[in-house]
């Protein structure tokens, strides 16, 4: 009796795991609006003129932060030349909430992943799993460029009142 209820309870699991696979998908998706990811990550956004054709592909603004230089938000899609498909859902999880790239190298200031840190594991997932189910989309942006490095395109200054 208790094989058979073992048994049904991991086939009822196993059938159940891609209607959890859309939830996490469909929660991720959520979060990633609500967030605001794509006002730093999708090309236009910053100008008032978002293409969402391209959504969180990657940012044509850059933001600089005296003294460190300018920053382009990344490409949050799955395409593996000039986004984050090389990356696991671990890597990502670790960089929303450490500012950590699988690389060693810190994130720009620019990103909040300090108030990201206190996001549940599930709802961290989640958001890996959404970006992991984007279509991908070939999009190398800028930068990053140093303090004394000019940049190539549109920049949002961070400056201190005077």
């Amino acid at each position: 009796m208790i094989r058979q209820t073992l048994s049904a309870l991991l086939l009822s699991a196993t059938l159940a795991s891609p209607a959890l696979a859309d939830d996490a998908v469909a929660r991720g998706k959520y979060l990633v609006t609500v967030i605001s990811c794509g006002d730093c990550h999708t090309p236009g956004h910053l100008l008032g003129k978002p293409d969402l054709a391209r959504a969180l592909s990657g940012s044509d603004v850059g933001f600089e932060i005296p003294g460190l230089g300018v920053f382009h938000g990344s490409n949050l899609t799955p395409d593996k030349e000039t986004g984050i498909g090389n990356w696991t859902e671990e890597q990502i999880v670790t960089a929303i909430r450490t500012g950590k790239r699988p690389d060693g190298r810190m994130l720009a200031p620019a990103m909040p992943w300090m108030s990201f840190a206190a996001l549940s594991d599930e709802d961290a997932r989640a958001i890996a799993v959404y970006l992991k189910s984007l279509p991908p989309v070939a999009n190398k942006v800028a930068g990053p460029f140093g303090a004394t490095d000019k940049p190539s395109g549109f920049v949002m200054r961070v400056s201190a009142p005077q």
